[in-house]
């Protein structure tokens, strides 16, 4: 259950960087500054990368690689 849950977390933290990313660029009618991007990229694989310790699918990572 505890890897379950640890799991579930890293999709929630990976989804909620792309809420972040697809927020601020509405709000500035652009998209979000390259920085930003770069430093979302890390914390997204630092995410994946403890999900698919818990999960051995690979759904999770096909379905960030659609994440613009």
């Amino acid at each position: 259950m505890l890897a379950d849950l640890i799991w579930l977390n890293a999709v929630i933290a990976t989804e909620l960087i792309q809420i972040t990313e697809n927020v601020s660029a509405i709000l500035r009618q652009s998209p979000p500054p390259e920085s930003c991007i770069r430093d979302h990229n890390r914390l997204r694989e630092q995410a994946l990368m403890i999900a698919e310790k818990y999960s051995s699918g690979a759904a999770l990572r096909e379905h960030l690689s659609g994440h613009q």
